[in-house]
């Protein structure tokens, strides 16, 4: 393995990204499992729902209605997914591909499971439909599986601060809404993140292969004249 190919490679450490990963995913089951021996709603919670309910903003409101829908349905579920699958398969990154779709669906999964075992019920002012189950949140799992995917797949600065503004609004979208407690979107975004980098840390020698290498753009370059 060259220096370059080297340096790559510790961008994506695979005991690192399966240790964070798990310890992500062990937080949010143990979250929610407080949750559930829990007779009392956190205290943290009563607070923001609040908070957000003596101070209703119309824009809040419309926001986190767009929000709504492009976090989850057939916009967030089926439309993103597969135009960002289709995206990496024109760039030729078809383990890239494979990598998001798979992070998709483990995200996905982990969140329904969670939710039939904890069965937390929302919150009562909640004024959207929603499915069973308010722990975790499933708008914020697929917002942070989204962006932490894209960022293992394009590590730049922009994309970390554009991802973490998307999570972090998305949190708050859910709880305007009364959809979900505060703590729900704590625990959705451990689970994506959490998932996302157990799944790169499976498929990171495939990855790792697919990134475009600068020592070859720098190699194929023609030499400068003597």
């Amino acid at each position: 393995m060259t220096t370059v190919d080297s340096a790559r490679a510790e961008n994506l450490n695979r005991p690192l990204l399966f240790g964070v990963g798990a310890l992500l995913l062990l937080a949010a089951a143990g979250l929610g499992t407080l949750i559930y021996f829990r007779t009392e709603t956190f205290d943290v919670d009563v607070w923001w729902n609040g908070i957000l309910a003596a101070n209703d903003v119309p824009f809040l409101d419309t926001f986190s209605y767009v929000m709504n829908f492009i976090g989850a349905g057939w916009f967030g579920v089926f439309a993103v997914p597969i135009v960002a699958t289709v995206a990496l398969l024109l760039l030729k990154r078809p383990w890239s591909a494979a990598f998001f779709i798979v992070a998709e669906v483990a995200a996905a999964g982990v969140v329904q499971v969670l939710k039939h075992v904890f069965g937390r019920a929302r919150p009562e002012e909640i004024i959207v439909i929603s499915d069973f189950g308010s722990f975790p949140s499933g708008h914020v799992a697929n917002a942070a599986t989204l962006a932490t995917a894209a960022f293992i797949l394009f590590p730049r600065l922009v994309i970390a601060l554009v991802g973490v503004a998307y999570i972090l609004l998305m949190a708050l979208s859910r709880t305007v809404l009364h959809a979900h407690w505060l703590t729900d979107t704590i625990g959705g975004a451990l689970i994506g993140i959490g998932v996302v980098l157990i799944v790169a840390g499976i498929f990171a020698p495939k990855l790792i292969q697919e990134r475009p290498s600068r020592q070859k753009t720098v190699e194929s370059a023609p030499a400068p004249p003597q």
